[in-house]
């Protein structure tokens, strides 16, 4: 297997990026084992699952990630390399275009064959030669830095793989839980609140802290792994503003419910209100996994279907209803320049990245233990359009495609989820979405 690769130079990723041999060898190990720990509580049929385009099914994530690592490293950097299978590299191709063709996205969910156990059995196998080149590439060597990328785009899919297996379940009337969990134990650490009036969650009066702005730098300028789109760093000017100290909450969003939110027009975006009256087959008077059930609303969690928490943070909100519900509560989303400024003042580290919340009753108990919770419940929307950095540059070679193609019609995200892997996050980190995209674990949080 032979793919051309006009890697000529070590600035693939930054130097720090490469570990030593054995650090680097254990970490592949160690994240391969983790997206296979995440995929163990599903049956074959849960991991062939496709509930709609944007998601992939389990089994297509942990081919895929494989794949990465089979066409990045050993296709391009082992001589004489003999691929696995030449027809994954069709199936399992994601939208690398200068690679080839790839199978239909919204399709994926249709490819029964090979099955869970032969996509194991190629992992395995991509694993022991991966794990064997590694052993011979000294630390100086860019190729190293390629790896870490493929590590970071693994980490990326396992919260993908728990997001997309999340909406998966959610369309099965028996609400079945991705895990199970202690009832006894979730009712002592959450004890229920009223949700006969949102009076029962009506917050005092908070301070916001105000933030000076001015001219600052903005961007990832670490040693350590960023993204391609993290950076560079660049100077950008900021005016005061001020930043809401905590997510917008379960009980602050059904007082805007109550209140009409969804029914009037003036809070919402022109795009916005035709999202909500496009599509009849949607119920969009609620967000995404809220279900009302024997006169109260619960919520559809990775731990199945839960009475809902007033005093948790929101999640599963799309851009249109968190600028709908910003308009109505009299303030506004913030840039994502505010929000980096913001995390690096208050003195956060990247672990806690700056979302000092309670987690989510589904991450009282993280999924295999694997991820942490209590810091990272929600991506933040922010106002801001997805695009380049002044200066920006991707990734050398085909690893290109990885960010810079998608920066067009889409709005960033800061912070972390509850889902996401520990020591994934980045006060620099960039995600990315459509405006009409709820189905991940996003979440508001407001300025003005």
């Amino acid at each position: 297997m032979t793919v051309t690769d006009p890697i000529n130079s070590p600035k693939v990723l930054p130097a720090g990026a490469r570990q030593k041999p054995l650090i680097l060898t254990e970490r592949y190990q160690q994240v391969r084992r983790q997206s296979e720990d995440l995929a163990s509580p599903l049956s074959e049929a849960d991991a062939q699952l496709q509930s709609m385009a944007d998601a992939s099914p389990t089994k297509w994530h942990l081919a895929h990630t494989t794949w990465f690592f089979e066409t990045f490293i050993l296709g391009v950097h082992q001589p004489d390399y003999q691929c696995y299978n030449r027809q994954y590299n069709y199936l399992f191709n994601s939208y690398y275009n200068g690679i080839g063709e790839q199978y239909p996205r919204p399709r994926r969910g249709l490819i029964s064959r090979p099955s869970l156990s032969e996509v194991l059995n190629y992992r395995h196998e991509v694993d022991n030669r991966v794990t064997e080149f590694l052993r011979h590439r000294c630390d100086a060597d860019p190729v190293r830095g390629l790896v870490e990328l493929g590590l970071q785009h693994e980490q990326q899919h396992q919260e993908l793989l728990l997001t997309d297996i999340k909406h998966c379940l959610f369309q099965n009337p028996l609400f079945p839980a991705y895990q199970s969990t202690d009832q006894s134990a979730y009712q002592s650490a959450c004890p229920p609140i009223a949700q006969t009036t949102t009076a029962a969650v009506a917050q005092q009066p908070l301070a916001w802290p105000r933030f000076e702005g001015g001219l600052t730098h903005i961007g990832h300028s670490s040693e350590h792994f960023g993204f391609d789109n993290e950076g560079p760093s660049h100077p950008v000017y900021i005016n005061p503003f001020e930043l809401a100290p905590h997510l917008v909450t379960n009980g602050d969003f059904l007082a805007f419910m109550e209140s009409g939110g969804y029914q009037r027009p003036e809070h919402w975006l022109a795009d916005g209100w035709a999202w909500l009256h496009g599509n009849s087959a949607q119920d969009k008077r609620q967000p995404l996994y809220w279900v009302w059930r024997d006169d109260q609303w619960f919520e559809f969690s990775l731990y199945g279907l839960l009475p809902l928490r007033l005093d948790q943070p929101l999640i599963h909100v799309n851009y249109y209803e968190a600028t709908a519900y910003a308009n109505w509560a009299g303030a506004r989303l913030p840039t994502e320049f505010e929000w980096e400024l913001a995390t690096r003042q208050q003195g956060f580290t990247d672990d806690t990245a700056a979302i000092r919340i309670h987690p989510q009753p589904e991450t009282a108990t993280p999924p295999g233990a694997l991820f942490s919770g209590v810091f990272k419940t929600a991506w933040q929307w922010t106002s801001s359009g997805y695009g380049a950095y002044p200066g920006f540059q991707p990734f050398a070679g085909i690893a290109g495609e990885y960010n810079g193609k998608f920066m067009s019609n889409q709005f960033v995200l800061r912070g972390g989820s509850c889902v996401s892997p520990q020591n994934h996050s980045r006060i620099t980190y960039r995600n990315f979405f459509y405006p009409h995209q709820s189905w991940q674990f996003t979440g508001i949080r407001l300025a003005r």
